[in-house]
C-alpha cells in the first residue's frame, strides 16, 4: 500500500545549488533543511526550486553553492500560518540525492509525475494575446491519510481539456516544476514580491475509475 501511494508523486530534478542550508524542522531527532537549486529551462531562463533535505542525506554544514546535484523525491505542500491566514508552501521532499560531476546542459532534467484528484473547479482563461491557460489544483494522497495540494498550469489543448474537469475527477499529470515571481498587495501602500511554485503540464490524462 505504501509503495503504491509513493508512486503517485515522483520528481527527478537536476540543478545547481544556489543557497546555503537553512534549518526547517525536526522529526524524531532527524533534522530537515531547505536549500535552493537553479534549474535551466529550454528557453534559457531558470527556475529556482526549494528542496527539503534530511541531514542524513548530505552534510548540511557544508556550503555547496555552485555544486550540481540530482534529487529524486516528491513535490509536497504544507500550510504555514502567516498572521491571519494560512499560506500554501511547496518544496521537493528529497528521498535520494547525488552529486553530478559531468553535467551536460542538453540533458537538464526537471520531471514530475502526479496521480491525484481535482479539488477545486479549474480556472480557464485566455491571455491578451489569445493563449489558453487553465489553473488546476490537485490533491495527491500520501500514506496515513495526508494529502499534498499541488497547483498546476496547463496551456493550449491541455487547458481546454482540463477546463471540463469536475471536482473529484481522477487525473494523471506529467510535467515540470517551475517558479514564478509575482507581486502580493499587502494594503493600499504596501506590496511585496513573492515566488510561486507550480507544475507546468506537458501531458494530462483523465482516469476513469
Amino acid at each position: 500500500m505504501v509503495d503504491k501511494v509513493i508512486e503517485n508523486n515522483k520528481v527527478t530534478i537536476i540543478g545547481e545549488v544556489v543557497s546555503e542550508f537553512q534549518f526547517s524542522h525536526e522529526v524524531y531527532g532527524e533534522g530537515f533543511y531547505t536549500v535552493d537549486i537553479s534549474v535551466n529551462r529550454l528557453s534559457n531562463s531558470v527556475d529556482v526550486i526549494p528542496l527539503m533535505v534530511s541531514e542524513r542525506l548530505v552534510d548540511v554544514t557544508e556550503d555547496l553553492r555552485g555544486t550540481m546535484i540530482e534529487a529524486q523525491g516528491q513535490f509536497r505542500s504544507y500550510n504555514r500560518h502567516e498572521e491571519t491566514k494560512n499560506r500554501l508552501v511547496l518544496s521537493i521532499f528529497v528521498r535520494e540525492l547525488q552529486f553530478i560531476e559531468d553535467y551536460d546542459e542538453e540533458t537538464s532534467t526537471n520531471q514530475i509525475f502526479l496521480d491525484g484528484y481535482i479539488c477545486k473547479p479549474p480556472i480557464y482563461r485566455k491571455t491578451p494575446l489569445g493563449r489558453e491557460i487553465a489553473d488546476i489544483l490537485i490533491a495527491v494522497n500520501r500514506p496515513y491519510g495526508k494529502s499534498d495540494y499541488i497547483p498546476c498550469i496547463a496551456w493550449g489543448r491541455n487547458a481546454r481539456f482540463a477546463a471540463g474537469f469536475e471536482v473529484g475527477a481522477h487525473i494523471q499529470i506529467n510535467g515540470r516544476i517551475q517558479s514564478r515571481e509575482y507581486t502580493k498587495r499587502i494594503n493600499d501602500e504596501e506590496s511585496e514580491k513573492r515566488v510561486a511554485y507550480e507544475v507546468s503540464v506537458s501531458k494530462i490524462e483523465f482516469i476513469d475509475d
